[in-house]
């Protein structure tokens, strides 16, 4: 399925190679609060330096609004690295130019280098092919092992590929393999659970698995605009009117395969301490809005989940930041990890569901990248991927 070259694919002992990882984690006080994207590029990374490469990494971190902003800078993930390797990273405070030519050069086999935020340069979002060619100045290869950003077309994730010899790291790799095994040959019954608040973001995706999967499951606040479509007042809840059109457009190709909650947990504010009902699906009550599906809903799902041979989830089915509207998406948690079924979660909010629940160890394959696993899962192909060289 993966028909991409890969770092084993290539020599790189003794080469500089310009890695492109996803170090865009939380930082807090300047400590990494959770590491685990950068725990996820550990494979690719000690490969090369076992292989002999000097490694020099860049990433984007946060949404940087007006170049260089130190609350956004990579030295934390350098800091952090350097614990996690056991010796040290150096750090360069520009990612291209001068100062990161300089610190590339000095390199030796073993060594590593983070860059500074990919992000503080203007060149970055815009593919800008100058900025492109000073990264591509560092190094001798390009590895892109930044799944979670391999769906923007950056000059770090695209363009500094048309200038070095660019290969895949391990983390991309086992990504695309998952998620493309799913849909291009799923074991069946796939069993497709999508939630979240906006159906905007999940048109075309919903669309492309209703043509595969055998039944997509729905709930969070996208479920809302489904209930309105289908004239249901809805109180306070959250709907997304503009896409009321779709929806019903959906809801009639769709047939028996889109399933919908049967009840829900009503609440009369936005508020864990707000009074809350459970109620079968129906009008809203003036009021009051729906924050979570209801047990009778978990059940029905679990059901379904417990029969499937392949399942993918992406997104809450509730506002599960508050534990009284999180029933929901633990149920769901659970039965995913309790299926036999080839489980890949993606998406920051059902990713987080399931580490607090405690239950990631149950699940195939945890994908690193919301809005890359949603592209790939609607179809479309990834540029970040697409500039690889082929097998």
């Amino acid at each position: 399925m993966f028909n991409k070259k890969l770092i084993t694919d290539i020599d790189v002992k003794g080469k500089r190679v310009l890695a492109r990882v996803d170090f865009n984690v939380p930082i807090k006080d300047g400590k990494v609060e959770d590491d685990t994207r950068i725990v996820a590029a550990l494979p690719t990374i000690k490969y090369l330096l076992d292989h002999g490469a000097a490694v020099i990494l860049c990433s984007h971190l946060g949404r940087p609004k007006e170049g260089p902003d130190p609350k956004y800078s990579m030295r934390p993930t350098a800091e952090h690295l350097s614990k996690l390797l056991g010796k040290p990273v150096a750090f360069s405070d520009e990612c291209v130019g001068p100062v990161a030519e300089a610190a590339a050069k000095a390199l030796k086999p073993g060594d590593v280098l983070v860059l500074e935020n990919t992000r503080f340069y203007k060149g970055e979002t815009k593919n800008d092919p100058e900025m492109a060619k000073q990264l591509a100045a560092l190094a001798d290869i390009y590895v892109n092992d930044a799944f979670g950003s391999a769906h923007r077309a950056h000059a770090s994730t695209e363009g500094v590929a048309h200038y070095l010899p660019a290969v895949a790291g391990f983390l991309m790799e086992k990504e695309i393999k998952y998620l493309g095994e799913a849909i291009s040959n799923p074991k069946r019954p796939f069993v497709a659970i999508l939630g979240g608040a906006k159906i905007v973001d999940k048109i075309g995706v919903i669309r492309n698995l209703l043509k595969i999967a055998d039944t997509v499951l729905i709930g969070g606040g996208m479920a809302n605009t489904f209930f309105k479509a289908q004239g249901y007042p809805m109180g306070e809840s959250l709907v997304d009117g503009e896409a009321l059109e779709t929806a019903r457009e959906i809801l009639q190709d769709a047939g028996p395969r889109l399933r919908l909650p049967v009840d829900v947990v009503i609440a009369d504010k936005f508020d864990n301490n707000a009074h809350t009902k459970i109620i079968d699906v129906g009008a809203v009550p003036e009021g009051w809005a729906i924050l979570d599906i209801g047990p009778e809903t978990v059940a029905a799902y679990s059901k379904v989940i417990k029969d499937a041979g392949t399942v993918v989830w992406n997104g809450p089915m509730g506002v599960f930041e508050m534990p009284n509207f999180a029933k929901g998406t633990f149920g769901i948690a659970q039965a995913v990890a309790e299926s036999q079924a080839v489980s890949i979660v993606g998406g920051g909010d059902s990713v987080s569901a399931l580490n607090q629940s405690g239950l990631s160890d149950k699940i195939t394959h945890i994908s690193t990248g919301g809005g890359a696993s949603l592209e790939m899962l609607e179809g479309l192909t990834l540029p970040g991927v697409a500039a690889l060289q082929d097998k």
